[in-house]
């Protein structure tokens, strides 16, 4: 099975440059925790509910700050026409729940998530990569995994 099979198309994105109060905004009108960020019609990084509250109000900053100053700017992404067990499994090992999908010309069009992948692909697997996600670390802490 590929991850456009599975995957959750028509993503909104957050300019670099919108306020962390907007992208607040957006994440409670569209209901989600997850947002690509661009700049120039690029992917530049992700911003999630969690980086809101981790690098900014955690450290004492406003809704003025600009997304660019908080997001995540590795972005890992995958492809439209991967297979979605590697790509499940990539997640697990990078720790994380959803990965930006791309064309394969590098156009964003869509988002694939641990739970798109458990009603497509079945839960086993699935499973497998959700145990690795939620395992004590990541790069929103200084833990590593033991």
């Amino acid at each position: 099975m590929k991850v456009n099979e599975a995957m959750t198309y028509g993503v909104h994105m957050i300019p670099a440059n919108a306020s962390i109060e907007e992208t607040a905004q957006l994440m409670a009108q569209q209901d989600v925790g997850f947002l690509p960020v661009h700049e120039n019609d690029r992917l530049i990084g992700m911003i999630t509910d969690r980086d809101i509250v981790v690098r900014c109000l955690a450290q004492g900053k406003g809704g003025e700050v600009r997304v660019r100053d908080v997001m995540t700017k590795d972005v890992k992404y995958c492809f439209e026409d991967d297979d979605i067990g590697d790509v499940v499994q990539n997640m697990g090992e990078i720790q994380v729940r959803r990965l930006p999908v791309m064309s394969r010309d590098k156009r964003l069009i869509g988002v694939i998530s641990i739970a798109d992948a458990a009603l497509a692909y079945g839960p086993s697997t699935v499973g497998e990569a959700l145990t690795a996600v939620v395992a004590p670390g990541g790069q929103h802490t200084g833990m590593q995994r033991h």
